[in-house]
């Protein structure tokens, strides 16, 4: 069994989830924040047999593609002890990030 963990941006968790529904895969979403452009993510947890893995992840594909946007970069200002310059920089958001991981055991109780 694998458990495949997958960060997508807000907006494309529904159709996810309803996507892999339909699919009879079960999965578990939580929110999360990114790091970078601290915007809100969701983590969607999937438990899945070995060879389910690759249809798991061509529905994440159908669903979740990648957009390119602005975005205000803070930077320090060298000669002031406290002070940023903000400037606007282009970064693909979107998408998906995937983990694939073996689950070790599996218990519903």
């Amino acid at each position: 069994m694998k458990l495949v963990i997958t960060i997508v941006q807000d907006e494309d968790t529904n159709k996810l989830i309803q996507k892999l529904n339909e699919n009879k895969f079960m999965a578990t979403k939580l929110a999360s924040t990114g790091g970078f452009l601290k915007t809100g993510n969701t983590t969607v947890f999937v438990g899945v047999e070995e060879e389910k893995v690759q249809d798991v992840i061509d529905i994440i594909k159908s669903v979740c593609k990648t957009t390119k946007q602005m975005s205000l970069l803070n930077q320090p200002i060298a000669s002031m002890t406290e002070g940023y310059i903000s400037y606007p920089i282009e970064v693909t958001v979107g998408g998906a990030t995937l983990f694939v991981i073996d689950v070790e055991q599996y218990l519903k109780i």
